[in-house]
């Protein structure tokens, strides 16, 4: 058998999986349904294992769509979560005769004259592509993202069944009403099959980040770039986990890198990087040690108009002050409605576990005696709990990547062990705070990546 025909057989196969994402998320959510998934019996460590196998053979689009409902906390109970995040998101690589095809599609028939060289076997896949090491006819370095083909119907197939899923969750535990947290992801994978948008994303951070040392954003190579392959500067680093036993000081200090990279863009621009997978940042050296984080993926990045950040920081003042009426205004600003005090009462109960290493002025970790996997999860069912009682409430939009961000950015911190002052840290990226001045750095800044201002 020729390498073409293996290739046409391996897509072949890719594409009868993706036919049965229809029948094995019905075969699932139907028994979600007859067990009361969403309301946590005995059955749930055995249906979460169905899940999980169901899901297991489906690489490609749906695992993105699995693993962002695993790190939203109680979206689903604690045995699925723990499921899917054991979960690979590694599709079967593209082998070198359909790479070439790729390639050809999207630079041309003469794109091997376009590099120094192009190495055909991927150095990593992931759910929408895989990436390939290359050089740049001057010898620079590059990680060129190929997407596969026909994502775009793969995921809306994938969103499809995600609807489905959520209209059972709606029927049976109305706790939480997911239609917009629906919306948001859609539209957020939706913008990840874009490839141009994401290499403005990477210029945006890239501009926002110019004063943080401690943080690298590779510069996008757009001569070699389209829709559904973007070429990037390869930082080379190392592997976040493998910096767990480390020195305090240098765990600290990535830590830091972290906290910078994430609300540094997000305090300065109406901007979070909203993929808190630890694939994308490795950690820089330089003269033999560690010195700061690489942010290497820019698919799943959120832009806010500004009004959510002052949100935020009313929030934070209002629970810092105790100043009921300053945190109801936070959270109206971010869309919630008809809050009653019972409600607010309960949202206060995550928001207090989110902002609490911000508010508290000492050394500390970000959570106490808690495992990185479990970070969220205890506040999480208390709230739920309490919503079954008082709720429902609609979760908006705009807070699904937040809270999912600031979740995942606990985790790396939990697993670090990093002891910092966070209150410090907060307390500098929020100094001066105007929505005035924030206002206009954003529009600086989205107008040079060539980014439109949110609604």
């Amino acid at each position: 058998m020729s390498e073409s025909d293996r290739e046409a057989n391996r897509f072949s196969a890719r594409a009868a999986r993706y036919a049965r994402v229809g029948a094995n998320m019905g075969g699932v959510a139907a028994r979600m349904a007859g067990s009361r998934l969403f309301r946590g019996d005995d059955r749930d460590a055995s249906n979460a294992a169905v899940l999980a196998q169901a899901l297991g053979g489906l690489k490609g689009p749906i695992m993105k769509v699995a693993q962002l409902l695993a790190t939203i906390p109680d979206l689903i109970p604690p045995e699925y979560a723990a499921e899917l995040q054991k979960l690979q998101s590694e599709a079967p690589p593209m082998g070198a005769a359909f790479v070439k095809r790729r390639m050809q599609a999207e630079l041309g028939p003469q794109w091997q004259g376009r590099f120094g060289s192009f190495e055909l076997t991927p150095s990593a896949a992931a759910s929408l592509g895989q990436v390939h090491r290359a050089t740049t006819k001057d010898g620079e370095a590059l990680a060129c993202k190929l997407q596969y083909p026909d994502m775009q119907s793969a995921v809306e197939a994938d969103l499809q069944q995600l609807e489905w899923v959520f209209a059972v969750h709606r029927r049976m535990d109305p706790a939480i009403d997911t239609r917009e947290i629906a919306k948001e992801i859609g539209e957020r994978v939706r913008e990840e099959l874009d490839y141009e948008r994401e290499a403005k994303h990477a210029a945006l951070y890239a501009q926002t980040l110019s004063d943080i040392g401690e943080v690298r954003v590779p510069q996008v190579h757009p001569e070699l770039s389209t829709k559904r392959l973007l070429s990037l500067q390869w930082l080379e680093g190392e592997k976040i986990l493998g910096f767990t036993e480390a020195p305090v000081e240098i765990r600290n200090r990535l830590a830091v890198a972290m906290f910078k990279a994430w609300w540094h863009p997000f305090s300065h621009a109406a901007v979070i990087h909203g993929d808190p997978h630890l694939g994308n940042y490795t950690v820089f050296s330089e003269d033999g040690e560690a010195r700061g984080i690489n942010l290497l993926d820019y698919g799943c990045v959120r832009i806010f108009h500004p009004r959510f950040v002052g949100g935020v920081v009313d929030l934070y003042r209002g629970l810092q002050t105790d100043d009921r009426a300053r945190i109801v205004h936070a959270y109206e600003t971010w869309g919630f409605k008809s809050l009653s005090n019972e409600l607010i009462d309960i949202l206060n109960i995550w928001a207090r576990f989110i902002y609490a290493p911000l508010l508290d002025d000492r050394i500390r970790t970000v959570a106490d005696g808690v495992k990185p996997g479990e970070y969220g999860r205890r506040q999480a069912f208390e709230v739920h709990k309490a919503l079954k009682e008082k709720g429902p409430v609609t979760v908006p939009r705009e807070f699904v990547f937040m809270d999912r961000a600031a979740v995942g950015l606990g985790a790396v911190f939990l697993h670090l062990k990093a002891e910092l002052n966070y209150h410090h840290l907060f307390e500098n990226e929020i100094a001066r705070f105007s929505l005035e001045s924030l206002e206009q750095r954003q529009g600086e800044v989205l107008a040079a990546s060539g980014l439109p201002r949110p609604v």
